[in-house]
């Protein structure tokens, strides 16, 4: 296992701007989903997953980073941004992922690379060790690798609250925070999030695009034995300030996954993409050899 440090740390990250991409709809499982395809055609494919009550949008800023080489698609999973809420509420990780298999299949991805962000990499995990064979490469990007009873409880306490409204977009927007707190990302970044990241309800009034589902049927998954079935390259992105991928959990995954990689992206916390895209672009693209 090889560990490194990413140093490209910018505290001003206003310079960065979302790359330009195309909206995107597919089917999967009985569920609409909203993808954004920000090219290139006829590159080898790579598909972002975000993490949990967020939406595509998290890959906007590091996307541009990898289109030189990559064809980039990130998508809405269900119950998520422009994606359809499941009906009944059906939001396992199992079921992710095997939305994820039909993506894959109906735009006939092959030797691809998935990058997941938080619940998107546990996603990735879940899908890599379930169907195997097209995707050559996983990226995940500071996500819980061990869940325990009472996080899932207090997700599920979460869940069953009712969310906050807003009389008018100005508000939802301003109000606007990334959960969890704790970000480097730049004003301009966390605005940019905002104003995708809500609708207007059938009673004029505005919410975040998240099924609330998505938190209150959130069930304990067993992680670590996935990675006993993944025979793939794997990196492990940590954001410098959070403390989720820790080095216990790391030497567990080694052990079961020997070909794991782990490196450290400076400057941001758990929302690695927000808080250092530039950092993030250079961690991921000096593993796959870019």
């Amino acid at each position: 296992m090889t560990s490194a440090s990413s140093p490209n740390f910018q505290p001003a990250q206003a310079a960065f701007r979302p790359a330009p991409f195309e909206n995107r709809y597919i089917e999967a499982n009985g569920v609409r989903l909203h993808y954004l395809d920000y090219g290139t055609a006829g590159r080898t494919p790579m598909l972002c997953l975000h993490g949990g009550a967020v939406n595509a949008h998290w890959f906007d800023f590091v996307a541009a980073g990898f289109t030189a080489n990559y064809h980039v698609r990130a998508f809405d999973q269900r119950g998520h941004g422009d994606s359809a809420w499941a009906q009944p509420p059906d939001y396992s990780y199992e079921r992710y992922a095997a939305d994820v298999a039909q993506v894959v299949e109906q735009l006939d991805l092959r030797d691809f690379v998935m990058v997941g962000h938080s619940m998107g990499g546990l996603v990735s995990l879940v899908y890599a060790a379930t169907y195997p064979g097209r995707v050559k490469k996983i990226v995940i990007v500071d996500s819980t690798l061990v869940a325990t009873p009472d996080r899932v409880a207090a997700l599920h306490q979460v869940g069953g609250r009712e969310g906050k409204s807003y009389a008018t977009r100005s508000d939802f927007v301003d109000n606007f925070r990334v959960r969890p707190a704790g970000t480097t990302a730049a004003p301009e970044i966390l605005r940019y999030l905002a104003e995708r990241s809500g609708r207007q309800g059938s009673d004029g009034l505005w919410r975040h695009k998240f099924d609330r589902n998505v938190y209150s049927k959130r069930v304990l998954l067993d992680i670590p034995p996935h990675w006993n079935r993944i025979g793939i390259p794997a990196l492990l992105v940590k954001g410098g300030r959070s403390d989720r991928i820790t080095p216990a959990i790391v030497a567990d995954a080694k052990s079961r996954c020997p070909q794991v990689d782990l490196v450290e992206v400076a400057g941001a916390d758990h929302h690695v993409t927000l808080d250092n895209p530039g950092g993030c672009i250079d961690a991921v693209n000096a593993w796959l050899g870019h």
